[in-house]
């Protein structure tokens, strides 16, 4: 009895973290910085980051990665709960700080919104 219970526990919280998946708005900004200003976008970027991670639920993940060849290329993976959750995080006051501080900065922005096909992440990640 144990068995199947931990069967059906194991199929219902795979199925839910589907359907969660299919909700959830996932972006991806390609970003390229003026180089001479780099460490002042970073430390921008990081700041309403943190900022966004820490105060808004809707806010699942942030990544960013720089080109190892070219730092001033940026990548940044952002999942949000929903669409909703990033129409919020547009709004916020650390979002439009950092909006303003990293605009003679940025020289090109790509958005691209993608579907999640696929999750594999340890446990507890």
């Amino acid at each position: 009895m144990r068995k199947i219970f931990l069967s059906v526990m194991v199929l219902f919280t795979a199925l839910t973290a589907s359907a969660q998946n299919k909700k959830q708005m996932v972006r991806i900004a390609k970003i390229t910085v003026d180089p001479a200003q780099l460490e002042q976008y970073n430390s921008a970027l990081k700041e309403q980051m943190t900022a966004a991670v820490g105060t808004e639920p809707g806010v699942l993940t942030y990544y960013a990665v720089a080109d190892k060849k070219d730092p001033s290329h940026i990548t940044i993976l952002e999942i949000y709960a929903d669409t909703a959750a990033y129409q919020l995080h547009i709004q916020t006051p650390h979002f439009k700080k950092y909006k303003a501080a990293v605009a003679g900065m940025v020289k090109s922005l790509e958005l691209v919104d993608m579907d999640i096909i696929g999750v594999a992440k340890k446990p507890g990640m």
